[in-house]
Protein backbone atom coordinates (compact mmCIF):
# COMPACT_ATOMS: atom_id res chain seq x y z
CA UNK A 1 0.00 0.00 0.00
CA UNK A 2 1.08 3.63 -1.27
CA UNK A 3 1.39 6.88 1.15
CA UNK A 4 -1.01 9.90 0.53
CA UNK A 5 1.58 11.52 -0.11
CA UNK A 6 2.75 9.39 -3.39
CA UNK A 7 -0.20 9.77 -4.76
CA UNK A 8 -0.33 12.95 -4.59
CA UNK A 9 2.89 13.40 -6.40
CA UNK A 10 1.89 10.81 -9.01
CA UNK A 11 -1.11 13.52 -9.05
CA UNK A 12 1.00 16.03 -10.10
CA UNK A 13 3.49 14.26 -11.75
CA UNK A 14 0.67 13.18 -14.11
CA UNK A 15 -0.31 16.70 -14.52
CA UNK A 16 3.32 17.97 -15.53
CA UNK A 17 3.71 14.89 -18.42
CA UNK A 18 -0.06 15.71 -19.91
CA UNK A 19 0.70 19.21 -19.53
CA UNK A 20 4.11 18.76 -21.63
CA UNK A 21 2.82 16.29 -23.85
CA UNK A 22 0.14 18.69 -24.81
CA UNK A 23 2.22 21.64 -25.39
CA UNK A 24 5.53 19.21 -27.06
CA UNK A 25 3.16 16.45 -29.08
CA UNK A 26 5.41 14.19 -27.11
CA UNK A 27 3.82 10.20 -26.93
CA UNK A 28 2.46 8.43 -23.74
CA UNK A 29 5.78 6.47 -23.59
CA UNK A 30 7.97 9.48 -24.23
CA UNK A 31 6.22 11.06 -21.20
CA UNK A 32 6.65 8.07 -18.77
CA UNK A 33 10.22 7.59 -19.52
CA UNK A 34 11.18 10.87 -19.18
CA UNK A 35 9.35 11.70 -15.90
CA UNK A 36 10.57 8.16 -14.57
CA UNK A 37 14.23 8.87 -15.55
CA UNK A 38 14.86 12.19 -14.70
CA UNK A 39 12.12 13.81 -12.78
CA UNK A 40 10.39 11.67 -10.14
CA UNK A 41 11.73 11.33 -6.86
CA UNK A 42 14.99 13.84 -8.09
CA UNK A 43 16.09 16.94 -7.68
CA UNK A 44 16.03 19.75 -10.92
CA UNK A 45 17.50 22.83 -11.05
CA UNK A 46 16.55 23.44 -7.07
CA UNK A 47 13.71 21.72 -7.33
CA UNK A 48 12.65 18.88 -5.57
CA UNK A 49 10.10 16.44 -6.55
CA UNK A 50 9.15 14.14 -4.47
CA UNK A 51 8.75 10.21 -4.57
CA UNK A 52 5.55 8.89 -6.23
CA UNK A 53 3.41 5.58 -6.48
CA UNK A 54 4.90 5.15 -10.12
CA UNK A 55 1.88 2.78 -11.09
CA UNK A 56 -0.63 5.10 -9.73
CA UNK A 57 1.34 7.85 -12.12
CA UNK A 58 1.35 5.92 -15.59
CA UNK A 59 -2.16 4.67 -15.28
CA UNK A 60 -3.55 8.21 -14.48
CA UNK A 61 -0.88 9.52 -17.88
CA UNK A 62 -2.41 6.35 -20.11
CA UNK A 63 -5.47 6.58 -18.76
CA UNK A 64 -6.24 9.73 -19.81
CA UNK A 65 -4.53 9.35 -23.04
CA UNK A 66 -6.68 6.37 -23.62
CA UNK A 67 -9.67 7.43 -22.63
CA UNK A 68 -9.53 11.45 -23.71
CA UNK A 69 -12.34 11.41 -25.91
CA UNK A 70 -15.05 10.65 -23.40
CA UNK A 71 -13.21 12.67 -20.75
CA UNK A 72 -13.26 15.92 -22.77
CA UNK A 73 -16.95 15.48 -23.20
CA UNK A 74 -17.59 15.40 -19.67
CA UNK A 75 -15.60 18.49 -19.04
CA UNK A 76 -17.03 20.40 -21.95
CA UNK A 77 -20.39 19.69 -20.71
CA UNK A 78 -19.48 20.81 -16.92
CA UNK A 79 -18.19 24.03 -18.63
CA UNK A 80 -19.90 27.20 -19.31
CA UNK A 81 -21.51 26.87 -22.88
CA UNK A 82 -19.50 29.78 -24.59
CA UNK A 83 -16.07 28.69 -22.61
CA UNK A 84 -15.20 24.99 -24.02
CA UNK A 85 -12.21 22.63 -23.03
CA UNK A 86 -10.09 23.53 -26.02
CA UNK A 87 -10.04 27.15 -24.72
CA UNK A 88 -8.88 26.22 -21.48
CA UNK A 89 -4.84 26.97 -20.32
CA UNK A 90 -2.79 23.68 -20.99
CA UNK A 91 -2.32 23.11 -17.54
CA UNK A 92 -5.72 23.81 -16.42
CA UNK A 93 -6.66 21.58 -19.27
CA UNK A 94 -3.96 18.92 -17.64
CA UNK A 95 -5.33 18.80 -14.26
CA UNK A 96 -9.38 19.18 -15.34
CA UNK A 97 -8.25 15.68 -17.50
CA UNK A 98 -6.33 13.35 -14.82
CA UNK A 99 -9.42 14.69 -12.46
CA UNK A 100 -11.72 13.70 -14.51
CA UNK A 101 -10.09 10.29 -15.53
CA UNK A 102 -9.82 9.23 -11.86
CA UNK A 103 -13.87 10.46 -11.39
CA UNK A 104 -14.59 7.96 -14.42
CA UNK A 105 -12.25 5.01 -14.35
CA UNK A 106 -10.57 4.83 -10.58
CA UNK A 107 -13.75 4.25 -8.50
CA UNK A 108 -11.56 2.93 -5.73
CA UNK A 109 -10.55 6.58 -4.93
CA UNK A 110 -13.21 8.40 -3.15
CA UNK A 111 -14.39 11.29 -5.65
CA UNK A 112 -14.22 13.91 -2.77
CA UNK A 113 -10.25 12.64 -2.39
CA UNK A 114 -10.03 13.19 -5.99
CA UNK A 115 -11.89 16.94 -6.35
CA UNK A 116 -9.65 17.45 -3.13
CA UNK A 117 -6.28 16.51 -4.26
CA UNK A 118 -6.66 18.34 -8.03
CA UNK A 119 -7.63 21.67 -6.35
CA UNK A 120 -4.58 21.21 -4.39
CA UNK A 121 -2.36 20.57 -7.13
CA UNK A 122 -4.50 23.92 -9.02
CA UNK A 123 -3.32 25.95 -5.89
CA UNK A 124 0.39 25.24 -6.81
CA UNK A 125 0.04 26.74 -10.34
CA UNK A 126 -2.59 29.81 -9.86
CA UNK A 127 -3.96 31.67 -7.00
CA UNK A 128 -6.90 33.38 -8.17
CA UNK A 129 -10.14 32.19 -9.24
CA UNK A 130 -9.11 28.65 -11.40
CA UNK A 131 -8.96 26.24 -7.97
CA UNK A 132 -12.53 27.61 -7.68
CA UNK A 133 -13.16 26.57 -11.63
CA UNK A 134 -10.98 23.04 -11.04
CA UNK A 135 -13.85 22.22 -7.90
CA UNK A 136 -16.90 23.13 -9.33
CA UNK A 137 -16.18 21.34 -12.62
CA UNK A 138 -15.09 18.14 -11.18
CA UNK A 139 -17.54 18.58 -8.35
CA UNK A 140 -20.33 18.44 -11.70
CA UNK A 141 -18.88 15.47 -12.82
CA UNK A 142 -18.43 13.84 -9.58
CA UNK A 143 -22.17 14.03 -9.51
CA UNK A 144 -23.09 12.39 -13.06
CA UNK A 145 -20.43 9.79 -12.97
CA UNK A 146 -20.82 8.94 -9.82
CA UNK A 147 -24.45 9.58 -8.24
CA UNK A 148 -25.12 9.93 -4.71
CA UNK A 149 -21.59 9.27 -3.64
CA UNK A 150 -20.89 13.20 -2.92
CA UNK A 151 -24.24 13.40 -0.95
CA UNK A 152 -23.39 10.24 0.88
CA UNK A 153 -20.26 11.09 2.07
CA UNK A 154 -21.62 14.71 3.16
CA UNK A 155 -24.53 12.89 4.89
CA UNK A 156 -21.66 10.74 7.11
CA UNK A 157 -19.79 13.39 7.76
CA UNK A 158 -16.95 12.19 6.36
CA UNK A 159 -14.14 12.51 3.50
Amino acid sequence: MTKPAERSAARLAAVQALYQMDISGKTVIDALAEFEAFWIGREVEGIEFKPSDNNFFRDILSGVVKNQRDIDVRIDNALATDWPLKRIEAVLRAILRAGGYELMFRKDVPARVVITEYVDVTHGFYGDDEPGLVNAVLDKVAREVRPGELEKAAGQGGR
